[in-house]
């Protein structure tokens, strides 16, 4: 006589809490569930609106500057540690977890326009508009009170001056060797007071610098005479520059991707390329009525955040067309720098009102510890709301946001007259010989050409 026996593993039906449910499973045969894509859809439905009553992505402000905050950089090494400099030449670090100032660094005479950390994050370099370039050495961050470390006044390990005045700065991401941008693109060594290497094509001043995360040797800068160009340390002469029709603001690498990168431009929109191939950009990225100032990519690829002269700040998917997130504050003003940390959870920006803002990367995403139960749960919803995220009800809800009315009626008037150009484009072409006007996407259609 054989007889079949129930075994169940006690870790599936131990409780985590006495007032917790016990665990009950499901058949899930459709025949048995005919209405399981009604409740499923229903449950979509929820999580979507759900996640509009629960969105409050804005945590907190870091006050202490005086001018407007011009520049911003992540030390590698800390979590918790931000830089931020103002025009005014005040350089602070700031303990993100206590919003506070932990240290300052005096000395610059005027606006500070770069800041970048070294590969190892000891080393903090600064250049600014009075033709100098400064290392600073970087503290510790501790779990202590830092009244003490304020009363430390910083001074800096080396004060390189040079001939013209600094508009960015950045360090190798595997190495000993940073890059400035002003008159021309001067590549430095922490240990020289002069450059070891210069790069120059043109006469127009070179407003960002950007070396690639995975190439060590090759960075990317953008000038005022709205060129794009590509170096490599290891050659004697540029590689190759992509003129637009308008200026690019910032640029910033894909670290997941270090071939692509992305392009915040003066025309209100981000274009993405491939490093490989420059005369046609990957992805147009538009949303911002006004100029788009900085960019910054998530640790993860998979997203990048822009600030924009518009008083916004944005969230785009790396391959999306349209933002999936809009920020704003009735205070805050023009955007001039952003940055994610280094864990992709926040996303910090410093505006014109001389303040650091700290936004949660996922508006509506639960701080603090989740139980396990609490993890699963929000990770079926999510699955939910992608799986019925065609559906129109859905996407409506998903995609909605409250704008401020400036912005509103600017995006309104944008897209009136991009409709207009269209048009008028379209009537040329009928009414010219056939095949004398041929139709060129929007993404080739704002470079003018690419040199090598």
């Amino acid at each position: 006589m054989k007889v079949k026996v129930i075994s169940r593993s006690t870790d599936e039906f131990t409780r985590e809490r006495s007032q917790d449910l016990q665990k009950v499973f499901h058949n899930y045969d459709p025949n048995l569930r005919t209405q399981e894509k009604a409740v499923e859809y229903t449950r979509a439905l929820n999580a979507a609106k759900l996640d509009k009553i629960f969105a409050r992505p804005f945590i907190g402000a870091m006050d202490g500057h005086i001018d407007a905050v011009s520049c911003m950089a992540k030390n590698p090494n800390h979590l918790k540690g931000i830089f931020s400099a103002s025009m005014d030449g005040d350089i602070r670090l700031w303990d993100i977890a206590t919003r506070k100032t932990v240290r300052q660094f005096p000395g610059h005479q005027g606006a500070v326009r770069g800041l970048t950390a070294s590969t190892d994050g000891d080393v903090l370099i600064s250049c600014g508009t009075d033709c100098t370039v400064r290392l600073w050495k970087v503290p510790v961050l501790k779990m202590m009170d830092f009244s003490d470390s304020m009363e430390d006044v910083s001074k800096p390990l080396a004060v390189y001056v040079w001939k013209h005045a600094f508009w960015a700065v950045d360090h190798q991401w595997d190495g000993n060797l940073f890059a400035t941008a002003g008159a021309q693109v001067d590549i430095w060594d922490h240990d020289r007071s002069e450059p070891v290497n210069t790069f120059e094509w043109g006469k127009d001043t070179v407003i960002s610098v950007r070396f690639n995360p995975g190439e060590p040797d090759v960075l990317a800068t953008s000038a005022s005479d709205r060129s794009i160009t590509l170096y490599d340390l290891r050659m004697s002469s540029p590689a190759r520059k992509l003129i637009m029709k308008t200026k690019t603001n910032a640029i910033s690498w894909n670290p997941m991707e270090p071939m692509n990168f992305t392009a915040a431009n003066e025309d209100c929109n981000c274009y993405s390329y491939d490093a490989r191939k420059l005369d046609e950009a990957k992805v147009v990225h538009r949303d911002h009525v006004s100029a788009v100032m900085d960019i910054d990519y998530s640790p993860t690829g998979r997203e990048f955040v822009t600030g924009s002269y518009d008083r916004t700040v944005r969230i785009f998917k790396y391959n999306g067309g349209h933002s999936r997130e809009i920020y704003h504050t009735k205070r805050m003003q023009r955007v001039f720098c952003v940055k994610y940390t280094c864990d992709g959870s926040y996303v910090i920006s410093g505006s014109d009102d001389t303040n650091l803002r700290l936004w949660k990367a996922q508006a509506s995403e639960q701080l603090g510890v989740l139980l396990p139960r609490e993890q699963k749960k929000h990770e079926y919803l999510d699955a939910v709301k992608e799986r019925y995220k065609h559906l129109p009800e859905v996407k409506r809800i998903v995609r909605h946001r409250h704008l401020p009315k400036p912005i509103y009626k600017a995006a309104a008037l944008r897209r009136t007259m991009m409709e207009a150009e269209r048009k008028k484009d379209e009537r040329r072409r009928a009414h010219s010989a056939p095949g004398s006007m041929p139709v060129q996407p929007f993404r080739k259609r704002r470079i003018i050409k690419e040199v090598e």
